[in-house]
């Protein structure tokens, strides 16, 4: 297959509704997959507090710092598993399955946890820790980054 049909293919799989297109032909076979979209929050960027009007003279230094800076998210309490690629965040092994842990469950190091799919990989993510799971930071079908919590544990 000619580059310029390749590229053609490609432009009408990138522009149409299909996520995949396989050919045929007497010289050889070719599949065009489309990613799915990665859909990425934008950085929140805090503003800068306003400055007091007038600081007195009886506010030390140490006092005024405190006060101009904004209090720091409150970090999640417990230990946190997290991804160990980037991929898409699947609670179940398949559709329809039951949910490898819910809210609540008892879990040991080493057991499964979700499913992270990578290039048409499916991994399964096991425990790195062992307590009950608090939290589930995912959705399922949620594109994941590397390092990002999935699960907090106590």
């Amino acid at each position: 297959m000619d580059l310029r049909k390749l590229k053609t293919l490609i432009d009408l799989v990138s522009e149409s509704n299909i996520s995949e297109l396989e050919i045929t032909e007497a010289e050889g076979k070719v599949r065009i997959v489309k990613a799915a979209p990665v859909l990425m929050s934008a950085p929140v960027m805090a503003a800068p507090a306003p400055a007091p009007a007038a600081v007195t003279a009886a506010a030390s230094p140490a006092a005024a710092a405190v006060a101009a800076e904004p209090a720091a998210p409150a970090e999640p309490a417990g230990q946190m598993i997290k991804s160990p690629m980037v991929g898409t965040f699947y609670r179940a092994a398949s559709p329809g399955a039951k949910a490898f842990v819910e809210i609540g469950d008892e879990i040991k190091t080493g057991q499964p946890v979700c499913i992270i799919e990578a290039m048409k990989i499916m991994n399964e993510i096991e425990a790195d820790v062992s307590g009950k799971i608090v939290r589930i930071l995912c959705e399922n079908g949620q594109a994941v980054e590397f390092g990002q919590p999935l699960f907090i544990v106590e």
